[in-house]
């Protein structure tokens, strides 16, 4: 990444440690203890805590209002170094940057989608309370429904007097989902990408340019099953040469270009700054140097039992059933003996690519007069599937789908790993609280900032994650329990299981387990948006199918 890890993490003159020794010196002498949780403390050790964190504050040494670098990367797995995801992931400035941050390590998305995920963070509202599962068409709809008085989080901050900017995939669509309150959102944006005919047609009519080029000759799952499969087109990869893509860079390079030309600039407010980057997201398309990081040959994937699915209950098997007709993986591991190993090899490729774009921004950072009193805050919106539980997309409620990366580089923070359960619904009120904003009260995430603090801090809730309507994933520190709406459970041990191979949900020793999860489930989940009863999806439609032809396919067993 350059020097803002060379120099420091916080930027050229600062001093890492400085005032945190007496921040826990204070927590100390305050009484407050490790297993203390955000929750259920009395007012004594609750005030105790606010004179802590204004220590804290006190000792960041903000100039003025804090700036914030919020950088988001579509489909992020753990997949970096600093995450552990797999060896083999070349991700220099992402390790250097989480060296230097608070990393978050076990972070989890509120649903493992774009739309959704994006929407729920910047709101700071659940999809099971919003009921914005899917569809950016009915988020606006009923957007002055849920939102009411309350506000995304860019204009939170701009109506608190921030400036602020955007450039590539922020929100699902781009810099918004709701073209007539852009403005409300941003004072300046970025331009989009503009894709030529001759590369869209690579595309075989996937939407999104800015998820484009597709590889030199199509889709490699076109190519082998025909245009009958262009539902699953975008599991393919490949290598480009400059004249593959328009005007010979890729769109994350055009928005990298973008966010260092910014921090090059006077600004006289402080800013809130979204640079958004496309890749990892599928095709998994990258300038050919990127894919010369790595041997195909050497390339490992991931470890899938036999007999993965034996244990999943159908809805489990329906949603790792995936878009293509035939079922996704059933489709790339016969697309030929090798494809698996190549769609991983694209990943990976994208991953680094990725990573170097994010280091273009951070080194400017590093470079530029706001060095000081930037924090920067990266996040993914959700995992990615590359064959574990036999599944090729995020879309899933399994470790895979919602775990993402989430670090906090805060200027006289000390660095260091949080191994805590904790969620992307909680990035909003963190950052209302690190730059003092004004509270927004119906934000259902809780604020980082005592985990930032002391990494002694415990929680006392999980997380939870849903997938469609009435689907939830309870992610506590050492537990997954899976809780679909037709009643039938998943439980996953990390402590002994991290693959999630073995379900433990039959198993009468882990009743109480169940208990002590299941109880954070909404007793009442919203309905999806503009939806006044619920009447099925395709999931239920599946899996009817299936039971009336006895169809399950062998791989799902």
């Amino acid at each position: 990444m350059g020097s803002l890890v060379a120099k420091s993490s916080l930027g050229k003159n600062s001093d890492l440690s400085n005032g945190v020794g007496d921040v826990q010196t204070a927590i100390s002498e305050l009484g407050i203890q490790s297993n203390m949780t955000f929750r259920n403390i009395n007012s004594t050790i609750q005030a105790s805590l606010c004179l802590v964190i204004l220590l804290f504050a006190s000792h960041l040494g903000f100039a003025a209002q804090p700036n914030v670098l919020f950088l988001s990367i579509d489909d992020l797995n753990d997949w970096e170094g600093g995450m552990g995801g797999n060896r083999q992931a070349k991700t220099p400035h992402l390790d250097q940057l989480f060296e230097r941050s608070v990393l978050f390590t076990n972070a989890h998305c509120s649903q493992a989608v774009c739309a959704a995920s994006r929407n729920s963070l910047l709101s700071g509202i659940h999809p099971s309370t919003s009921g914005w599962y899917t569809s950016t068409a009915s988020m606006r709809k009923t957007y002055d429904q849920v939102m009411g008085e309350h506000k995304m989080l860019p204009q939170h901050f701009r109506d608190s007097g921030y400036q602020t900017f955007a450039a590539g995939k922020v929100f699902h669509q781009g810099v918004s989902d709701y073209k007539e309150r852009t403005q409300d959102f941003w004072d300046e944006t970025a331009p989009g990408y503009k894709v030529p005919k001759r590369l869209l047609a690579r595309g075989d009519g996937y939407g999104g340019k800015h998820f484009y080029p597709f590889p030199k000759n199509g889709s490699q799952i076109i190519d082998r099953y025909g245009q009958g499969f262009s539902d699953g087109n975008s599991l393919c990869y490949g290598a480009l040469d400059r004249d593959d893509m328009p005007g010979g860079k890729m769109f994350d390079e055009l928005i990298a270009d973008w966010a260092v030309e910014q921090l090059a600039q006077e600004h006289t407010k402080p800013f809130f700054m979204a640079i958004g980057f496309v890749r990892p997201h599928v095709p998994y398309t990258a300038p050919k140097e990127f894919f010369d990081l790595y041997d195909l040959d050497d390339i490992q994937v991931p470890e899938v039992p036999d007999d993965e699915m034996s244990d999943v209950p159908i809805m489990g098997k329906s949603i790792a059933y995936g878009t293509i007709k035939t079922g996704d993986h059933y489709a790339v591991v016969n697309l030929s003996d090798t494809y698996w190993k190549e769609m991983v090899y694209g990943y990976l490729a994208c991953v680094s690519f990725v990573d170097a774009q994010a280091g273009r921004v951070l080194d400017a950072l590093s470079n530029s007069q706001y060095a000081d009193n930037t924090i920067v805050v990266l996040w993914s919106d959700h995992g990615q599937h590359l064959g574990e539980k036999k599944h090729w997309r995020k879309q899933s409620l399994w470790e895979e789908s919602t775990r993402v990366p989430l670090c906090f580089h805060v200027p006289g923070a000390a660095a260091g790993q949080r191994h805590n359960a904790v969620s992307l619904l909680d990035v909003y009120p963190t950052l209302v609280e690190l730059c003092d904003l004004p509270p927004a009260p119906k934000l259902e995430g809780e604020s980082l900032v005592p985990l930032i603090i002391d990494a002694s801090v415990s929680r006392e809730h999980p997380v939870l994650s849903s997938w469609y309507y009435g689907n939830y994933a309870v992610r506590s520190d050492r537990w997954r329990y899976i809780h679909y709406r037709d009643g039938s459970e998943e439980l996953y041990d990390h402590q002994s299981d991290p693959g999630e191979h073995t379900n433990l949900a039959s198993s009468p020793e882990f009743e109480s387990v169940i208990a002590d999860h299941k109880k954070w489930l909404p007793p009442n989940g919203a309905l999806p948006a503009g939806k006044d009863k619920w009447e099925g999806d395709k999931l239920d439609r599946r899996i009817r199918d299936w039971e009336q032809n006895d169809s399950i396919p062998d791989w799902l067993n």
